[in-house]
């Protein structure tokens, strides 16, 4: 925050005070500045938090002093401004700019206070969740276990160089009633198909369509063509049917978009970007993922993940 140049100001920051869990630090650069003309209304800020933080044990302090912040995650200018370059989630909260300043040498100190609310926030956790249904052999049989792993590692390899992995959700094994065969055994499976950073990949991705969206719908294509070729497979078969087979039109896949634990999109609250997973403000919560922030009158806290 810049003062006239026609006299001197004393500058200081403050937050309110906020308990939560520390996150990583992040390469994240937030200035906060403001003229002196007026003093706008309380005004909030979204500040991106990586996918791949881990948590930490660090504590973090009010920030405050007309000099020097207490900590060490942010610093005040000489002209005022406020710089995050390690944000982190317990960071969210209230700023509140105290401004001490005379426009002229001979007018008498003015003061001025501003408000800025900052918000971590997170990318979606979105992926394909998909089902498919396989002719089985008896439900207590070891070959059924032996064929859900080697599925589960063909589908791996098969997206592998996307950057994306696969993970089994659910395995069942039925006895299902059919009209004209009687009962059959049938295998349900569940997975989900998500992306990783791109870092983790085989190989770095320099491409213009390295997006996270980008990849998953290449995987997408890639899981719908190979059980496609299985159908073409069977259907070239002169033999009879092995034991354990995919059942044609079973495959469905879904696009899952959900926010992490204590995040949630709010459409109302923060309108330029609606789609963006907002740390939970007090009064709030998100235990699981879950899309919207619940309801807690007992959450005091940003980014709460239980309402106690």
């Amino acid at each position: 925050m810049e003062a006239s140049a026609a006299g001197r100001a004393r500058r200081g920051w403050r937050r309110a005070r906020d308990a939560g869990s520390p996150l990583s630090r992040a390469a994240v650069l937030l200035f906060l500045s403001a003229f002196l003309v007026r003093a706008p209304p309380s005004v909030g800020y979204l500040v991106r938090l990586p996918r791949a933080f881990r948590l930490t044990q660090d504590t973090v302090k009010i920030v405050g002093s007309s000099n020097f912040p207490e900590n060490s995650t942010a610093q005040i200018t000489s002209t005022g401004s406020l710089i995050f370059q390690n944000f982190e989630e317990s960071m969210s909260g209230v700023y509140t700019c105290f401004l001490e300043y005379k426009p002229t040498v001979e007018e008498i100190a003015k003061n001025l206070e501003l408000k800025y609310i900052i918000y971590a926030y997170r990318e979606p956790h979105y992926y394909y969740q998909f089902t498919a249904r396989y002719h089985a052999a008896p439900c207590n049989s070891i070959y059924n276990i032996s064929f859900e792993k080697k599925l589960l590692q063909i589908l791996s390899k098969l997206v592998l160089d996307l950057s994306c992995e696969i993970s089994l959700l659910k395995s069942e094994c039925h006895h299902v009633k059919m009209q004209r065969a009687g009962l059959q055994n049938e295998l349900f499976f569940t997975f989900s198909v998500s992306s990783l950073d791109i870092e983790k990949g085989p190989k770095p991705c320099a491409e213009h369509n390295c997006e996270s969206s980008n990849r998953l719908s290449k995987a997408k294509n890639l899981i719908e063509r190979f059980f496609n070729q299985q159908v073409d497979v069977l259907g070239r078969r002169a033999e009879p049917l092995p034991e354990i087979y995919y059942i044609e039109g079973t495959l469905q896949m879904v696009w899952i978009n959900r926010c992490f634990p204590g995040y949630g999109m709010n459409i109302l609250q923060h309108p330029k970007c609606p789609e963006c997973c907002v740390i939970c403000s007090p009064g709030s919560y998100n235990p699981r993922d879950g899309i919207h922030c619940l309801q807690c009158n007992s959450s005091l806290v940003y980014g709460a993940k239980a309402c106690l």
